[in-house]
């Protein structure tokens, strides 16, 4: 009976124990995407409509770089994820509004299955227009304040325009795992929960094309500085 007390007291501490054993044993990839060459100025699009709302200029947002060349809005993801990387798609959708005529955020990430709600902040009407190539097409119109959801089986990258706002553009990327994700503005981004061993790191930009890395994760976590050059 003391025996059986005693395995029903170490029982929870060696649970723990084995939790924290694979916690730690989880690597992680840190990165941050930068540009090489010369960078142009940014591109200023002339708004031709609703100019109450959309104002008379939008910055393109294809080449979104600081002033240290860190890029925003590169995808990257494992090109070899682990065997049984998780790709069931998450019970919250993800959410793309319109602001001020734009699309934020511009590139969104979302599993095979998965939802998109786009969203309408803006107090007038917009269009949702896309034609896929592995998923449905549509064509929704969407005035303020209405959400129309979309579900993208999958995997391929998406552009969204507005027919109303020729300038408006954004992409969805259809993820076949979990392992992806977008850079922010400092160009920086991270890949958790990794078993060590040997992947290749693939990315894209929509302007300035594609690329790939090899890199080893062991028990620290790896840093990587991935470049792509203006063109």
């Amino acid at each position: 009976m003391l025996r059986a007390i005693g395995l029903r007291r170490a029982l929870p501490a060696a649970l723990a124990a084995l939790a924290a054993a694979g916690a730690a044993s989880a690597g992680e990839i840190r990165g941050q995407v930068r540009v090489t060459g010369s960078v142009p100025p940014p591109t200023m699009l002339r708004v031709t409509i609703d100019h109450y709302v959309c104002g008379t200029e939008k910055r393109a947002e294809d080449l979104v770089v600081s002033p240290a060349r860190e890029l925003q809005n590169v995808v990257v993801w494992l090109g070899n994820p682990p065997p049984g990387a998780p790709s069931t798609a998450p019970a919250t959708p993800v959410q793309m509004d319109q602001k001020g005529c734009v699309f934020e955020p511009h590139v969104v990430v979302v599993p095979a299955g998965g939802t998109v709600e786009f969203l309408n902040s803006d107090r007038l009407l917009h269009n949702l227009h896309s034609k896929p190539r592995d998923n449905p097409a549509f064509n929704r119109t969407q005035p303020k304040g209405r959400t129309i959801p979309i579900t993208f089986a999958q995997p391929e990258i998406v552009p969204v325009t507005c027919d109303l706002h020729a300038w408006m553009r954004a992409w969805v990327v259809v993820a076949p795992h979990a392992f992806y994700a977008v850079t922010d503005s400092q160009g920086r981004f991270r890949l958790d929960n990794l078993p060590p061993g040997e992947y290749t790191l693939r990315y894209w930009h929509e302007r300035l094309g594609t690329g790939s890395r090899a890199v080893t994760v062991g028990d620290a976590p790896a840093a990587v500085t991935l470049e792509l050059p203006v063109r």
